[in-house]
């Protein structure tokens, strides 16, 4: 799992992380829209088009963060990464994901467990996107 978020621990000081860090660095999403950090994500539908956009913008992110060499492994590596995330996300829109990760010498594990509504309703809004007033 999690081929390109793995880029992300390989040269970690896990002694020095704060606190954000660690959280990030156990429970944390990579999210693509500024590449922040989030401990739950949502299954949602999106066309090719927009999983284009994903694997050519997350390749363009790995390419920069981590100074590699090409763009055309950092292509194949978001797409391996992106066909990854859809298997992951077979399930019914809005099922919530959270992701536990272990570091060590050994590797990384990654374990990611599902939270469904029980009655397959939609989800209440717990929260609101309003245009920031200006």
């Amino acid at each position: 799992m999690g081929h390109y978020t793995k880029f992300f621990y390989v040269k970690v000081d896990y002694v020095g992380l704060n606190s954000k860090g660690k959280i990030a660095n156990k429970s944390g999403w990579l999210c693509l829209g500024r590449f922040g950090w989030s401990t739950l994500v949502c299954v949602k539908i999106i066309n090719e088009f927009g999983i284009q956009k994903i694997i050519h913008k997350l390749a363009e992110y790995i390419f920069r963060k981590f100074k590699a060499p090409n763009m055309l492994d950092e292509l194949d590596a978001a797409r391996h990464e992106v066909n990854n995330m859809s298997v992951l996300c077979d399930h019914p829109t809005r099922t919530l994901h959270a992701i536990g990760r272990e570091c060590d010498n050994i590797g990384i594990t990654e374990q990611v467990g599902k939270i469904q509504n029980p009655n397959d309703e939609d989800h209440a809004n717990i929260w609101e996107i309003t245009p920031q007033d200006t």
